[in-house]
């Protein structure tokens, strides 16, 4: 073979001529290496749950148990839950509603805190709440959501503090 020309057969044979092998080699591995940290980019990482750790969902529509716990009796909810309805509903003029049960003597109010916005498949709504029971007033803050039947549900509460 003549010094001058091109050889037939080079190992390897796919490097175009005049190029040098580590510079493809380099490019190789970063055209490789560049889905893998991308792909990183996207890894899913865990998000606290809006329900406080050990507690269960609850598909009946009741309060949680960690938002109104032993605060009212099934008559008061009931009353205590139109009354929620009315305050949170989003044609509403968004002005303070109260409840009260003459039998058990406990009363309270709801009153929406800035506007409903759409959340998965229903609306939701922030709340102040407030429950006196036979003198022993609390104030709650919280954040209820209606599904599509217009059902209201407590979906977080605790207490407020009062300024």
């Amino acid at each position: 073979m003549a010094r001058g020309s091109r050889a037939i057969f080079r190992l390897p044979y796919f490097w175009p001529v005049g190029r040098k092998p580590r510079a493809l080699a380099a490019k190789a591995c970063i055209l490789g290496a560049l889905p893998a940290i991308l792909a990183g980019c996207s890894m899913a990482l865990p998000i606290s749950p809006l329900m406080s750790p050990g507690s269960k969902e609850d598909a009946t529509g009741a309060v949680p148990k960690s938002a109104l716990a032993g605060l009212l009796d099934a008559e008061d909810w009931r009353r205590a839950k139109a009354a929620l309805s009315t305050a949170l509903d989003p044609q509403g003029n968004g002005s303070l509603v109260g409840w009260d049960n003459p039998d058990s003597g406990n009363k309270g109010s709801f009153i929406p805190v800035g506007k409903a916005y759409p959340l998965e498949a229903g609306i939701c709504r922030v709340f102040l709440a407030e429950v006196d029971r036979k003198g022993d007033e609390q104030a709650l803050q919280g954040t209820a959501c209606s599904d599509k039947q217009g059902e209201w549900t407590i979906a977080e509460a605790k207490p407020w503090k009062k300024t």
